[in-house]
């Protein structure tokens, strides 16, 4: 059983900046550990891994290290790091509730009270810019989560996520197209619009982004309603994507498809039949044999 980190619920808990770090031994520099493979288990990561992505030095590398995160010290570091007061009210109240929430939610309310803190500064932008570019990728999703919770329009939201689309972290990547699910729910047609050159962007990680960011159903976020009741409103934007060399584009454009499928299975039959005809490129026919799981699945339990 994985068992969560006791969380520091008051940045007075940590060792003053520039204390040494708790292992026995000569502290370890952040590129030493930049190679890492992940532990199989929490009970497996080494201390002074453990320290680093508490002090912020290092990204995770997989579930394991996220889940071993003591976000409280995390939280209280990076706010010292890119010029908050690690002690403000604001971020006390939040450590102090995190307990409360389950592990994704704590995220959120952190974010959220980074977000506050800076709302009165005229150096926001400046603090907005350090947690966007942090060493540590729950740093930066932090910054993504941002988005979230601004006023601005749907086409600069996409403007101000796009670095986090196309971080080299896959779990930075995930909270980029979850803070502006909800916008995207909110005007599809205007998503959709704007998505469209994404689609067809260099990096595999854009093109990933918009597949992902616009599916009917997606995982850990609201449905789209509109796109469950007639995905081929979306159509035009998987086109480019239907033969994508990427397999991490082809996997979601194939859950894009499985999605639709659930509440619109002819219509994924007739996708796929189009695309299967004439000559298959290897990733067209990657995409509509997992695209086509669930109803494959259904078929087989009649």
């Amino acid at each position: 059983m994985i068992s969560a980190p006791t969380l520091v619920t008051s940045c007075t808990a940590l060792p003053p900046e520039g204390a040494g770090p708790p292992w026995s031994g000569p502290a370890a520099s952040p590129e030493h550990l930049l190679g890492r493979k992940g532990a199989a288990r929490i009970a497996l990561i080494p201390p002074e891994v453990l320290e680093a992505l508490n002090a912020g030095q290092v990204a995770t590398v997989n579930l394991n290290e996220f889940l071993a995160i003591d976000l409280g010290r995390l939280a209280c570091n990076v706010a010292r790091q890119v010029g908050l007061d690690p002690g403000a009210e604001r971020l006390q109240d939040t450590l102090g509730m995190l307990a409360a929430f389950p592990p994704m939610k704590r995220h959120l309310h952190v974010a959220r009270a980074f977000y506050d803190l800076t709302e009165p500064r005229a150096d926001r932008d400046a603090v907005a810019q350090a947690l966007a570019s942090h060493p540590s990728d729950v740093a930066r999703s932090w910054a993504a989560q941002w988005l979230a919770f601004s006023s601005l329009p749907l086409a600069d939201k996409l403007r101000s996520v796009f670095r986090f689309a196309a971080d080299p972290h896959f779990g930075v990547r995930e909270m980029a197209w979850m803070a502006v699910r909800d916008e995207i729910a909110g005007d599809v047609d205007a998503a959709l619009r704007l998505l469209q050159p994404w689609a067809t962007h260099p990096d595999a990680n854009i093109r990933r982004f918009a597949s992902e960011a616009t599916r009917p159903r997606g995982v850990w976020c609201a449905q789209i309603d509109a796109l469950k009741a007639e995905p081929w409103r979306g159509l035009a934007l998987l086109q480019p994507l239907r033969a994508d060399a990427s397999r991490y584009v082809q996997n979601s454009v194939a859950n894009w498809l499985n999605d639709a499928a659930k509440s619109q299975p002819a219509w994924v039959r007739d996708v796929c039949a189009q695309w299967s005809r004439g000559r298959l490129a290897p990733e067209t026919a990657y995409i509509v044999r997992r695209a086509q799981r669930s109803l494959r699945g259904e078929a087989e339990a009649s």
